[in-house]
C-alpha cells in the first residue's frame, strides 16, 4: 500500500534526512523543448516564460491521487503562508543559508560523524542557548507557525520516553530532565536553526488506515531559525529516528517524490510502493552506498557529466575520491573542483552568442538575456553507476537571479578534497524513488507532469 502526499521540497530541508512540507523554490517552469543544432541537443526557452507565477495552479496529477495531503511552496500562491505576507528570503539569503548547510554535510563527511539526532546535521548543544536538561521544564519559546499548536496534554496517547528506554541511548545519545527522568533531544541545522524538546511517543495517523502506534518523535519546546511557520518536520533518512525506519513494517523501507518546478503548483511523496509496483515504470536505477562511518546518507556514485550530450573529460576518480550524497536539503549542486571546472568551461563556449554579466554570489557563469525572446541552452545529463543518465530539467540548468539574468545552476566546492552533493534544483521534475531496503536509488523522467 502506498501513501501518496503532494508536497514542495524545503530547500532548508533534506530527504536523506529530513523533510519539511514547504519549499523555497524561487522560478517558475518555462514552456520549452528540445532541439538539435549542429547534432548537440538543447533546451528551447521562451525568456518571458521563465518569470515567477503570481497564480495557484491545481496539479492535475496531484488530484489522480486518492490519499493525498497537499504541501506547497512555503511563499509561493498557494501557501497560507503567502496569504500570512510571511516575507520570502532574498537570493543572498537562500545562498547563505544554503552555504551554512553545504558546510555543515560536508564537515560532517570530513570527519566521518553521523551524531544525528532526528535525523539532521548534529547533535552539539547551540551556543548560548537553553541545553538540553532541567532547563527546558520551565521555558518554552514558540515561533509563529501557521498550525495550531501541539499540546501534549490534549492526547491520550502521547508518552514521554525515559533517560533510560533504549530509544533515547539509541537514538539520541543525549541528556534528560533529572527531575521527571524525560529523553531531551537538540538538534542545531547547517542553517543555523536549532529545536531543543522532549523526546516522546504518539499515535501517528498518516490516513485512517496507516496508523503507526509509540512513534518516536521530537516535541520541540524551543525552536528558533529558519522553520517558517511550518508545524513540523519528517526524518527520512536512514538512521533508527526515522520516519522511513519507523514505517518499515508498512511501507517496505520505500518512498518516491517529484519536486515541480512550479512554485505555484504542487509535487508528489509517496510512502511505499504505488500500486505494489517494485519496477515503475520508466525508472532506471543505480546502487545506494553505504558509509559506515555516514549511515544516515543516501551516498551515490556519479560516473560524468555530459553537456549538449558530450562526456566531459573528467576522471572518475575525481567523484570517486570525496564521494557524492544526494540531498534535496541543499538548494544548488555542489560538484568537485574539477568536475565543476570543466562543466563550467564547456557550457561558456557553448553559450558564447550570449552576453555574459557580472557573478552573483555563488554563480559565476550568468547571462544577460534582455531584449530576447527566447533561448537556446545546451542540456546537461548526469551518468550515474549502473550505466543510467539523468537528464537535468532547464530549470536546474539556468537559475533565475532576476532581470532577465540567469546562472548557471551548479558551483564548485570550495575544497578539493569537499564531497559532491546532488541538490534540489537538479532534481526537480525527476522521479526519484528511493528503494533503501533494496540498495538502490531510481530516477525517472516528467514525474510531476
Amino acid at each position: 500500500m502506498a501513501l501518496s502526499i503532494p508536497f514542495s521540497a524545503n530547500s532548508h530541508a533534506s530527504f536523506f534526512c529530513l523533510l519539511m512540507f514547504v519549499s523555497t523554490y524561487l522560478k517558475e517552469a518555462p514552456v520549452y523543448g528540445a532541439k538539435r543544432e549542429h547534432d548537440k541537443p538543447y533546451h528551447v526557452a521562451n525568456v518571458k516564460s521563465l518569470d515567477p507565477n503570481p497564480y495557484c495552479i491545481e496539479s492535475t496529477k496531484d488530484k489522480s491521487k486518492r490519499e493525498s495531503l497537499k504541501v506547497v511552496h512555503r511563499h509561493g500562491p498557494c501557501s497560507r503562508m503567502n496569504k500570512a505576507r510571511t516575507s520570502a528570503p532574498t537570493l543572498a539569503e537562500i545562498i547563505s543559508h544554503d552555504q551554512a548547510r553545504v558546510n555543515s554535510l560536508q564537515h560532517r563527511l570530513r570527519v566521518n560523524s553521523d551524531r544525528n539526532s532526528l535525523d539532521e546535521t548534529t547533535t552539539r548543544k547551540p551556543p548560548s542557548r537553553p541545553s538540553p536538561g532541567d532547563q527546558l521544564v520551565a521555558p518554552i519559546t514558540c515561533y509563529e507557525q501557521q498550525e495550531p499548536i501541539f499540546n501534549p496534554s490534549d492526547s491520550q496517547t502521547y508518552k514521554n520516553i525515559s533517560c533510560t528506554a533504549p530509544q533515547c541511548s539509541q537514538d539520541l545519545k543525549l541528556g534528560c530532565t533529572r527531575s521527571t527522568n524525560t529523553c531531551v533531544y537538540a538538534v542545531v541545522y547547517g542553517d543555523g536553526s536549532f529545536t531543543i524538546g522532549l523526546y516522546a511517543t504518539e499515535t501517528l495517523s498518516l490516513t485512517p488506515s496507516d496508523v503507526f502506534p509509540g512513534f518516536a518523535f521530537g516535541c520541540g519546546l524551543n525552536n528558533t531559525g529558519l522553520f517558517s511557520g511550518a508545524a513540523g518536520l519528517i526524518g527520512l533518512g536512514r538512521s533508527p529516528a526515522s520516519l522511513i525506519a519507523q514505517t518499515a513494517s508498512k511501507y517496505g523501507s520505500y518512498f518516491s517524490y517529484c519536486l515541480p518546478t512550479l512554485s505555484s503548483s504542487s509535487g508528489t511523496l509517496v510512502f511505499g510502493k504505488d500500486g505494489g509496483t517494485t519496477n515503475p515504470a520508466g525508472i532506471n536505477y543505480t546502487t545506494l552506498l553505504t558509509n559506515s562511518n555516514s549511515p544516515s546518507f543516501y551516498f551515490i556514485e556519479v560516473m560524468g557529466i555530459k553537456v549538449a550530450g558530450e562526456l566531459l573529460p573528467i576522471s572518475q576518480s575525481v567523484f570517486r575520491s570525496s564521494g557524492t550524497i544526494i540531498d534535496s536539503g541543499t538548494v544548488i549542486t555542489r560538484l568537485q573542483t574539477e568536475a565543476y571546472d570543466a562543466l563550467r568551461m564547456r557550457f561558456r563556449q557553448l553559450m558564447m552568442n550570449y552576453t555574459m554579466t557580472q557573478g552573483v554570489s555563488l554563480f559565476d557563469t550568468c547571462y544577460d538575456f534582455s531584449g530576447r525572446d527566447t533561448v537556446e541552452v545546451p542540456e546537461i545529463s548526469f551518468l550515474f553507476a549502473g550505466n543510467i543518465e539523468v537528464p537535468i530539467a532547464l530549470e536546474g540548468i539556468l537559475y533565475n537571479v532576476g532581470s532577465s539574468r540567469f546562472c548557471l545552476a551548479f558551483a564548485g566546492n570550495r575544497a578539493a578534497s569537499a564531497g559532491g552533493i546532488f541538490g534540489n534544483v537538479q532534481q526537480q521534475t525527476l522521479d526519484v524513488v528511493y528503494d533503501v531496503a533494496g540498495g538502490k536509488l531510481g530516477f525517472g523522467t516528467g514525474g510531476c507532469s
